[in-house]
């Protein structure tokens, strides 16, 4: 469906509900029902213990996409020194806050690995993606990660990482809003792969090619690693007497056999 676009300009944008109730034929009721799931799941998140102070929250799991049957198989937990299922999550140098260092997240509850509606929106993104031919015949690595942004009082400010433009180091990333309430900020930009590292507001303005606000549930978009480097703002709470929370699903893919970017 956005392959080619994929393919020539490096990132798209796009409605997933909407997409994949039509491409799976199912119909608004049923997106409402298992999306719904996946907000409660959004509801406790454990804090990051990787950005202490930073009002971030986030759940992380591992699975593989098989190619030749578009099947999704979740990966089995780590157990750390503390008895917790864990999944670890590695970028290399890619990002500057963690650089060649493992994180270690709390697993995706049981719920979210059996809901359907993350099982097709993994499968709807993996069909954006294109690949060496010798990467379709072995399983292709999926990280799943649920992230939040939340702050409480005025003043407070959430920030995701790494907090500049970057590349992920994955092939290819997905962003899937779940819920943006009363927040200032959360503006994704997407520029050349030259402005890593930078901010914004520090490059040309040429070399931005996209500069937007999620803002509706499932709203989405993805980017290709090899041609494009993107950022989100720190969030703010808005005006309104209520927290404010910026709630994403960030999906990665990475073949088997990984050759350096």
């Amino acid at each position: 469906m956005y392959k080619e676009e994929m393919l020539e300009k490096g990132f798209i944008r796009f409605d997933a509900g909407a997409d994949i109730a039509s491409l799976y034929n199912k119909d608004a009721a049923w997106v409402e029902s298992q999306f719904a799931e996946i907000e409660v799941a959004f509801e406790n998140l454990p804090t990051d213990t990787y950005a202490s102070g930073l009002h971030r929250y986030r759940r992380f799991s591992r699975a593989v996409i098989l190619p030749w049957s578009n099947q999704v198989e979740w990966l089995p937990a780590m157990v750390n020194e503390d008895g917790e299922e864990v999944a670890e999550y590695f970028q290399g140098a890619f990002n500057p806050e963690f650089r060649d260092a493992y994180r270690s997240f709390p697993m995706l509850e049981q719920a979210m690995l059996d809901n359907e509606l993350l099982k097709k929106i993994i499968q709807f993104d993996f069909a954006q993606t294109y690949w060496d031919k010798r990467d379709m015949v072995m399983p292709v690595n999926v990280g799943v990660h649920f992230v939040k942004l939340k702050v409480e009082r005025d003043g407070e400010e959430a920030v995701s990482s790494p907090n500049c433009l970057h590349r992920d180091g994955e092939p290819f990333t997905f962003a899937h809003l779940v819920k943006r309430q009363n927040v200032n900020g959360g503006q994704n930009v997407i520029a050349t792969i030259n402005d890593v590292d930078q901010f914004p507001e520090a490059i040309d303005a040429s070399h931005i090619f996209a500069d937007f606000a999620l803002t509706k549930a499932l709203e989405s978009y993805g980017v290709a690693d090899e041609a494009v480097s993107h950022y989100v703002s720190s969030v703010h709470k808005g005006k309104q007497d209520e927290p404010g929370e910026r709630s994403m699903i960030l999906i990665d893919y990475q073949p088997t056999v990984v050759k350096p970017l």
